[in-house]
């Protein structure tokens, strides 16, 4: 799709986490950075949010961070990035990311990154962010999310076309590349998509 020019990325905050995870992280800000897409993301100097940046930017990519004012007062933005936006709340915040992007991937993480991904599949649900949804797989990390999601389609508390809300990626190659092949919904989208 030619006319993404930004992707949100949701990602880990945490340091203590597998070598492979911030390897993923270097390797998807680095591509998006090669294909001069702007990244969208929550500004945490730690972690795989850091990781995601700090790889974009050496490669000469754009990043855009968006935090709350009590983060930036705490010291957990991160002051290198390309343009920092700061809200008063979180729920602002999310809301601005989505806004800024035209596609989310979404890496490992806890309980933000899983919240994030959740409510951006919920927004798509209900037609309000009809852009590509990618979750980067990394050793198997979402497995048991994605079951969850098809046990809940298969026991009737989504409908078997939500399936399509998402795609999945092994790699973060695989990622930016499916950012190419997935279509940007209409509002036809939601005829079927409604819960």
């Amino acid at each position: 799709m030619e006319n993404i020019k930004s992707v949100c990325v949701y990602c880990a905050s945490s340091t203590k986490i597998d070598e492979a995870y911030f390897e993923a992280a270097r390797q998807l800000g680095k591509l998006l950075a090669e294909k001069n897409i702007r990244i969208i993301n929550g500004a945490g100097c730690q972690g795989l949010m850091a990781a995601v940046s700090n790889s974009a930017l050496e490669a000469g990519g754009k990043v855009t961070g968006v935090i709350p004012h009590f983060m930036v007062e705490q010291g957990w933005n991160h002051t290198g990035l390309t343009q920092t936006i700061e809200t008063e709340t979180m729920h602002e915040r999310k809301n601005l990311m989505a806004e800024m992007s035209d596609a989310v991937i979404t890496l490992p993480g806890g309980c933000g990154t899983l919240e994030e991904l959740l409510e951006i599949i919920t927004w798509k649900q209900l037609g309000i962010y009809l852009k590509p949804i990618v979750i980067l797989n990394i050793n198997g990390y979402f497995t048991p999310l994605l079951e969850m999601l098809e046990k809940a389609i298969a026991q009737n508390f989504m409908r078997p076309e939500h399936v399509k809300l998402w795609e999945v990626a092994n790699s973060p190659e695989e990622a930016v590349d499916l950012l190419y092949s997935i279509p940007l919904w209409n509002k036809e989208f939601r005829k079927f998509a409604a819960i």
